[in-house]
C-alpha cells in the first residue's frame, strides 16, 4: 500500500529528512560495508538492523539508533505515522533501489537502522534471582544455530546466555534475522571458557555439561537449583576444561543411527526439562 503525499511531506518537514536515491552515495556505501563486514562492525561499534519487530525490540532494550532509513513505498500510512511519533537522531528516506542495496532479506519491511552495539562482558550480567538458569554455548559458529539458541532462551525466559569463545560476530545480520530479534531480548555475555568457569564457580552456579562420554541421562539430574546448562558444537563437543569443571556430564540418549543432534535442539530439550522440574517443584 502506497503512502499518502501528506504523510511523506509531514515526515520530511518534521525531520528535515534527507532523501538518497543513489547507491553510490558515500553514506550508503558505509552502511553496506557495515552490513557485510564483521571487521567494520567491530571497528566502529555499530551494526545494521533490519525490520520493524527487530527495531522495536532493540528500542525496548535501550539500544541507541543513530540513523533510521526508510523506504516510503514499502510502508503504509499508519507505519509512517508511527515512525513520526519517535525522535530519531538521523532520519533518511531512500529509494527502493537503494533500500534493496541495503537490505539483507529477500522479503523486507521498509525500515533499516544503524545501531550502536553494546558490550557483553561477564561482569555486566545482572542475575536478579537466587535460582538462576543459564545457557552456556561453547564456540557456536553457525549464525542459524546461534539465532535458534537465542530464540529458545527467550521462549523459556532464562536468566542469561553466555557464549564461550565466540566464532561469529553477535551482530551478524544472519544472527539478528534467525533470532527474530531475540539477540535484543536476552542478557548475553561473551568470554573465554576459563573466565566463564571462574565466573560460574564464584557465583556458585553448578555446571551440567552435555557430553557423549562418561555421562548420565539428563532426565536423572536435578536442575531445580542454580543451574548452568553447557552445550558444545556437534562436531567437537565440549573440551576437557568444561568436562573437568562440570558437576555432572549429561547426555540425551540417541535411539537412531547417529549419536548427536543439532545444538539448538539439544539446548531446547535440556532447558525445558529444567523448566519442567522447576515448575513442578516451585510453581515457577
Amino acid at each position: 500500500m502506497h503512502n499518502s503525499l501528506h504523510n511523506t511531506l509531514f515526515l520530511r518537514t518534521m525531520y528535515n529528512t534527507k532523501h538518497i536515491s543513489s547507491a553510490q552515495n558515500p553514506l550508503i556505501k558505509k552502511v553496506v560495508l557495515l552490513k557485510e563486514k564483521s571487521r567494520e562492525r567491530k571497528k566502529t561499534g555499530r551494526f545494521v538492523l533490519e525490520g520493524q519487530r527487530e527495531l522495536q525490540l532493540a528500542l525496548m532494550a535501550r539500544y541507541t539508533v543513530e540513523t533510521l532509513f526508510y523506504c516510503e513505498s514499502l510502508l503504509t500510512a499508519k507505519e509512517l505515522q508511527a515512525l513520526s511519533e519517535t525522535t530519531w537522531e538521523q532520519f533518511i528516506s531512500v529509494s527502493p533501489d537503494v533500500y534493496a542495496k541495503l537490505a539483507h532479506r529477500n522479503t523486507t519491511e521498509g525500515i533499516l537502522a544503524v545501531v550502536r552495539a553494546k558490550e557483553h562482558h561477564l561482569d555486566q550480567l545482572h542475575i536478579n534471582t537466587e535460582n538462576p538458569l543459564l545457557l552456556v554455548a561453547e564456540a557456536p559458529e553457525k549464525p542459524g544455530n546461534i539465532g535458534a539458541l537465542l530464540r529458545t532462551a527467550d521462549a523459556a525466559n532464562i536468566d542469561a546466555v553466555i557464549i564461550a569463545n565466540p566464532k561469529t560476530d553477535l551482530y551478524n545480520p544472519n544472527i539478528i534475522r534467525s533470532s527474530v530479534g531475540c539477540v535484543f531480548t536476552q542478557q548475553i555475555a561473551l568470554a573465554p571458557t576459563t573466565d566463564i568457569i571462574a565466573f560460574l564457580k564464584e557465583a556458585q552456579i553448578p555446571m551440567y555439561c552435555a557430553a557423549l562420554q562418561a555421562s548420565d541421562n539428563y532426565l536423572n539430574e536435578d536442575y531445580t537449583g542454580p543451574t548452568a546448562l553447557v552445550v558444545g558444537t556437534e562436531d567437537k563437543g565440549l573440551g576437557q576444561e568444561w568436562l573437568g569443571a562440570s558437576k555432572r556430564n549429561i547426555i540425551i540418549p540417541m535411539e537412531g543411527q547417529i549419536d548427536s543432534m543439532n545444538v539448538s535442539v539439544s539446548a531446547a530439550i535440556l532447558i525445558f526439562e529444567a523448566k519442567r522440574q522447576r515448575t513442578r517443584a516451585h510453581g515457577q
